[in-house]
C-alpha cells in the first residue's frame, strides 16, 4: 500500500522556509548605543517626592532676632582622665574578701555566700523585734480584749437568777396542774390501740408525763433554784 503523505505537508514546508533565517541576528541589527554620560547613578531609582508648589500670595517669614535676654547654652569640655582619677583618689580601698581553704591542694571559696560568715549578726538592727510584728502583736493583744469583754457582757446578759418562794410553788403547781390534765388524758385513751394513729398519740402522752414528773421531782428536791436570763 502507498505510504500515508498529509495534506498539510506542503504548507508545513512553505512556511518553514519561510522564516528560517530570522534568528540569526538575536533582535533588530542595529540598536542606539547609550551616551557615556548616562550612566546610572547612586539613588536615581529611590522614589522622589512631588515638587512643592508655591502658593500665589505667600509671604516669607522675618527673619528670628534673639532677644537681648537670651543666653546661649555654653558646652564646657570636661576632663574624664582628671574626674576619674579624683574618684580613684577620693573613693575607699577596696576591701580583701574572705574565703576559706578546706583542701590541701589549694581549693578555696568565699565564706560570705556560704552561711559560716557572720553577715547578719553585725547588722545594727540585729535582734530588734520588726515593727510589723509589733503592730501585730498590739492588734492581737487588742481584740483578744474585746473578745473577753464581749464574752463578759454575753455572760452578764446570761447570768443565773434565782427563783422567789413564791414564784417556786407557782411553777410547782402549774406542772402538778399540767400532769394531771395530761394524765386525765392518758387514762382516757381506748385499752387496745389498733390504730398507728392512737399508738402515736399514747408515746406522745407517755413521754410528757415522764419530763413533768422529773421537773416536779427536780423542784421539790431542791429549795433553791436558778434560770437563766435568755
Amino acid at each position: 500500500p502507498l505510504r500515508y503523505i498529509s495534506k498539510y505537508s506542503e504548507f508545513v514546508r512553505r512556511e518553514a522556509e519561510k522564516n528560517k533565517f530570522q534568528w540569526k541576528t538575536m533582535g533588530p541589527a542595529k540598536v542606539a548605543v547609550p551616551s557615556p554620560n548616562d550612566f546610572l547613578q547612586k539613588r536615581s531609582k529611590e522614589p522622589k517626592p512631588a515638587p512643592k508648589k508655591k502658593e500665589e500670595g505667600e509671604k516669607l517669614l522675618p527673619l528670628s532676632v534673639p532677644r537681648r535676654t537670651y543666653h546661649p547654652v555654653i558646652r564646657i569640655k570636661k576632663n574624664f582622665i582628671y574626674k576619674n582619677a579624683l574618684a580613684v583618689i577620693r573613693g575607699e580601698p577596696k576591701k580583701p574578701q574572705h574565703f576559706c581553704v578546706d583542701t590541701r591542694q589549694g581549693d578555696k571559696y568565699l565564706l560570705e555566700p556560704s552561711g559560716l560568715f557572720p553577715k547578719y549578726t553585725r547588722k545594727k538592727n540585729y535582734g530588734v523585734i520588726p515593727k510589723y510584728v509589733t503592730r501585730r502583736n498590739e492588734e492581737m493583744k487588742r481584740e483578744e480584749e474585746e473578745y473577753q469583754a464581749s464574752v463578759l457582757e454575753q455572760l452578764k446578759k446570761k447570768a443565773m437568777k434565782t427563783l422567789s418562794e413564791e414564784e417556786r410553788t407557782n411553777v410547782l403547781k402549774a406542772l402538778k396542774k399540767n400532769w394531771e390534765e395530761i394524765n386525765r388524758a392518758f387514762l382516757s385513751l381506748p385499752v387496745v390501740t389498733d390504730t398507728r394513729y392512737r399508738k402515736m398519740h399514747k408515746e406522745e402522752l407517755e413521754l410528757k408525763l415522764q419530763q413533768l414528773e422529773h421537773d416536779i421531782a427536780a423542784i421539790e428536791n431542791h429549795k433553791t433554784v436558778y434560770i437563766a436570763n435568755v
